[in-house]
């Protein structure tokens, strides 16, 4: 989900002050983790496979920028904050072949640049963010937000199944 791993550094860095060092850590590892993964399954799919995985328009975008700009360029990304869409960065840079060791590594440093600022923010104005945290309106936002991305996925199940079925053939009249 969109801001998940954000909202847990935060959480956890203004709850667990003494420890709030570890979070930024925790939080890059797992999340390179998975980034590891998206970027060896574009390994996979290779350049032509692309295109069952990400929209058309998007997909020529991506795949401009991943040419253009580089492994270092790729990863920086990430310091955009959610929503953007960085999972089919990953994807292309896997598929594209960008070189690995540096695409890993800029992630590594923008990811605990990226959490350490959130860490550091949480500890400094934690008491103050769990108050919201722990409201009532902010437990009706998310549980909002959480029956939103719900509806979100079930239609993009739905049409993801229509669109991978073959298509019926109608038989001339």
């Amino acid at each position: 989900m969109p801001f998940g791993i954000d909202a847990a550094v935060i959480i956890l860095a203004a709850r667990a002050r003494s420890l709030a060092w570890a979070v930024p850590l925790l939080a890059t590892a797992g999340s390179v983790a998975g980034a590891a993964l998206t970027f060896w399954m574009g390994r996979q799919l290779g350049e032509n496979g692309l295109e069952h995985y990400v929209n058309p328009r998007r997909l020529k975008r991506v795949r401009s920028r991943v040419r253009n700009s580089g492994a270092v360029a790729l990863a920086v990304l990430d310091l955009i904050p959610p929503p953007f869409p960085f999972t089919p960065f990953v994807l292309a840079a896997g598929a594209l072949e960008v070189n690995t060791t540096t695409f890993f590594l800029t992630l590594i440093a923008v990811r605990l640049v990226r959490f350490g600022g959130e860490a550091l923010l949480a500890v400094v104005y934690g008491p103050t963010i769990l108050i919201v945290l722990e409201s009532d309106i902010f437990h009706t936002l998310v549980a909002g937000c959480i029956l939103l991305a719900t509806v979100v996925s079930a239609i993009s199940i739905v049409r993801v199944v229509r669109a991978s079925r073959p298509k019926r053939r109608r038989a001339a009249a």
